[in-house]
């Protein structure tokens, strides 16, 4: 008996959409239902493999069948087939675990005119992929043991089911296509070089064979004269491409594997193909994109690679093969030595798994130092993508991974101007300096603008810029490279002093220390001390801080909201002592009251200075008016 059904609501619109919208890559219907069909012979041949001899395991494969007569296309495959209940939940209820997402993700895409950005297989909604080139569609089905049933829908608000008379397992879809149009020729699907080249683009790694009835020619027998005749042909390799010998594999070939599996619209930046044997023998392809994932920073995003097992699925993203700061790294592992018969869950748990994962990200790792050493250009675009993921990786593990990842940090510096490493840093410091001087702020403008620069660049020292917030954790994280420490020239102490220096600086607090005193006092609130400063040259004032929390870190924690309190950096008021400003100062020390009362100006111009906002703006422009007006009165 046939029953007629609406599709719900959601997949109404999800429908409207895929097939009313225009893509500039319909072809990828084929790729989407041959995908279907190997994973339904998976679910098929793992059941078999674990049914201790209940199920018999048969000579899987894809048929294709396309008939210009009838102009339909049919993809047949001898898999795992869908019971009653399956039709209804898998293809009349459309992505049910996330077409909404779907639906709202397309149709970003769509704003931003990435509309040819192929995006259908993400949500489990490849089947429909189907209806951009089809005005109905039929699909015959049967399981092992159950009865056989027979889809068939239009694309618009109804589909129907009723019993069939299918008599094998698997199943059969069959595409009615579409009238050629002005703009597409559908009837282009039903050619033999067309559907060759589909598959060998899109579906050559497909591990059963995919086969179709092709036309050939020969010569007749005694005679001349050729003659026409059909004979069935496998049109894909068979051999995934992570299994093939590295020689044989294009870089081509890569990048079209990756765009085709992870569904990217260009080519990938890094692609690494790794063929290890040892303890732990696997295979695995992996790659780097150019671009960060649209979602990386949604709370949906799954990390993981692809699993395989003695050429069986097991697991779509399994996580525990990469770590999260490399949570962008697509790709695949496939290793013959899991046992297929223990359960997933302990199978992502196994001593194995994690013996790969390191394998793993150590490779990736010399792969972008390699990268870093020879294509320094290649690196910056990684390094502007995924940079911060990388320091990410030292602050998550509490520097653990710092012998790992140091040697891929790069960050601007102030004397060359331009992204260096940190080895280049020790390379081309003076013998004498005991530091690796950084310093942080919101921007390279900011910070080139600091204070505190001023006689670093004067002297020729050079500074590394970190413009990021996870910069200065990871510094803190580091504590030292090489064997040379980091020191932010931001902390009172960072600037090292000759004696005769430090002679003269002790000289010039002594003799000035009723007005460090008195600042101190009125700047009690805001600063725990006042000094004079040894690395200023033209700026009036700078603060500093104690303790190795800087102005920036504060900032950001604060931000965070790391602890309900606010989080204070220890914070120092510093006086250059050749500037005007401080011998006017100097010249009314005695006078402590005046003194306090222009004390919060210093501070707020050093907030100033250093890019932050002034707390009481009313109050620093009241005092600044009054000096002026004072100023102009004399």
């Amino acid at each position: 008996m046939k029953e007629t059904k609406q599709f719900e609501a959601e997949s109404k619109e999800l429908l409207s959409l895929m097939i009313n919208s225009i893509y500039s890559n319909n072809e990828v219907f084929l790729r989407e239902l041959v995908s279907n069909a190997s994973d339904a012979i998976d679910k098929e041949k793992y059941q078999a493999l674990n049914s201790n001899g209940l199920i018999p395991i048969r000579e899987y494969e894809i048929k294709i069948v396309p008939s210009k007569e009838n102009k339909t296309i049919t993809i047949i495959d001898n898999g795992i087939g869908m019971t009653k209940e399956d039709l209804i939940n898998n293809l009349g209820t459309i992505a049910r675990s996330g077409s909404k997402d779907f639906v709202k993700k397309f149709k970003e895409a769509k704003d931003k005119k990435y509309g040819d950005i192929d995006i259908i297989g993400q949500f489990g909604v490849g089947f429909y992929s189907a209806f951009m080139v089809s005005k109905n569609i039929i699909v015959e089905t049967k399981t092992d043991e159950g009865d056989a049933f027979r889809f068939e829908s239009n694309g618009e608000s109804t589909y129907t089911i009723e019993e069939s008379s299918k008599d094998n397992a698997g199943t059969e879809i069959t595409l009615i296509l579409k009238d050629d149009t002005e703009e597409v020729k559908f009837s282009d699907y039903l050619e033999e070089y067309t559907i060759k080249e589909l598959i060998r683009k899109y579906s050559d790694y497909i591990r059963y064979p995919i086969r179709m009835m092709v036309t050939k020619s020969r010569k007749k027998d005694d005679s001349d004269e050729w003659e026409s005749y059909l004979e069935e042909e496998t049109l894909n390799s068979m051999v995934p491409l992570w299994k093939k010998n590295k020689k044989d594999v294009s870089d081509n070939d890569l990048n079209e594997f990756y765009k085709m599996k992870f569904y990217d619209y260009i080519d990938p930046l890094l692609s690494i193909q790794l063929n290890i044997e040892g303890k732990v023998d696997y295979k695995a392809l992996l790659f780097i994109p150019s671009h960060k994932p649209f979602d990386l920073y949604s709370e949906n995003y799954e990390k993981g690679l692809q699993l395989y097992s003695k050429e069986i699925f097991i697991q779509e993203k399994c996580p525990e093969l990469i770590p999260d700061y490399l949570k962008f790294v697509k790709g695949l592992v496939d290793s013959d030595s899991f046992n297929l018969n223990i359960s997933r869950e302990m199978l992502q748990k196994t001593p194995m798994l994690k013996s790969i994962a390191d394998n793993i990200e150590k490779k990736i790792i010399d792969r972008l130092k390699k990268l870093k050493d020879e294509e320094f250009n290649k690196y910056l675009t990684f390094w502007k993508e995924f940079g911060e993921h990388i320091k990410y990786g030292i602050y998550q593990s509490y520097g653990e991974k710092k012998e790992l990842l140091s040697d891929i940090l790069i960050f601007n510096s102030l004397k060359e101007d331009k992204y260096i490493s940190l080895k280049e840093y020790i390379e081309k410091k003076a013998e004498d300096q005991k530091y690796i001087y950084y310093i942080s702020g919101q921007s390279l403008d900011q910070i080139k603008m600091l204070p505190q620069i001023e006689k670093y660049r004067n002297v020729g020292i050079d500074v590394l810029l970190l413009d990021k917030k996870i910069d200065e954790f990871t510094i803190q994280m580091m504590r030292d490279y090489s064997k040379v420490e980091f020191k932010n020239i931001a902390s009172e102490d960072s600037l090292e002093l000759k004696d005769d220096e430090k002679e003269k600086l002790e000289k010039l607090s002594s003799d000035h220390k009723t007005l460090l005193d008195t600042l101190k006092e009125a700047l009690k609130e805001s600063v725990d001390d006042v000094v004079i400063s040894n690395k200023l040259v033209e700026s009036p004032v700078c603060i500093s801080t104690k303790n190795g929390l800087s102005m920036e870190m504060e900032k950001t924690l604060n931000e965070e909201k790391v602890i309900d309190e606010d989080i204070k950096a220890t914070k120092v008021l510093e006086l250059n002592p050749n500037h005007e400003l401080f011998s006017v100062f100097s010249s009314i020390e005695s006078d402590t009251e005046l003194v306090k009362e222009y004390a919060s100006v210093l501070y707020d111009e050093a907030l100033l200075l250093e890019g932050f906002e002034v707390s009481n703006k009313r109050e620093f422009v009241n005092k600044l008016n009054s000096l002026m007006i004072k100023a102009f009165k004399k």
